[in-house]
């Protein structure tokens, strides 16, 4: 029998600079710094918001597909994904794939973090 899961709990991703990414996270999409156990390892936690948080963990060797593919991306909703796109351009974020109407009738457009991770924005 499987298991019943309760939902996403958080996502961990590899960072080459904390704080380059920390001022992403924070300053470009909002996320507000959470209280994160003393590890041994460095590394901070970020709430996505809905009980979801991002764990962001330094790793000086990160290789990421550098392919150009949305393959491996995690995706955050907005409320308003035209004024979400003015605010990126506005603090000089590229828009790496534009919006669009995605076949299930949601808008989408994709961005990349400091470390190349593609990150969808969605309005829902």
């Amino acid at each position: 029998m499987a298991i019943k899961l309760l939902g996403l709990n958080h996502y961990s991703i590899a960072v080459s600079d904390l704080n380059k990414s920390l001022s992403f996270y924070q300053d470009v999409l909002g996320m507000a710094l959470m209280a994160r156990p003393d590890f041994d390892f460095d590394g901070a936690w970020l709430d996505c918001g809905r009980g979801i948080s991002l764990h962001l963990i330094v790793q000086d060797d990160i290789i990421l597909n550098q392919s150009g593919s949305r393959q491996l991306h995690f995706a955050f909703a907005a409320s308003d994904i035209l004024l979400a796109k003015d605010g990126l351009i506005t603090q000089g974020i590229h828009i790496v794939k534009d919006i669009k109407l995605r076949p299930d009738g949601i808008l989408q457009m994709f961005i990349q973090d400091p470390d190349g991770y593609y990150i969808e924005i969605t309005e829902l």
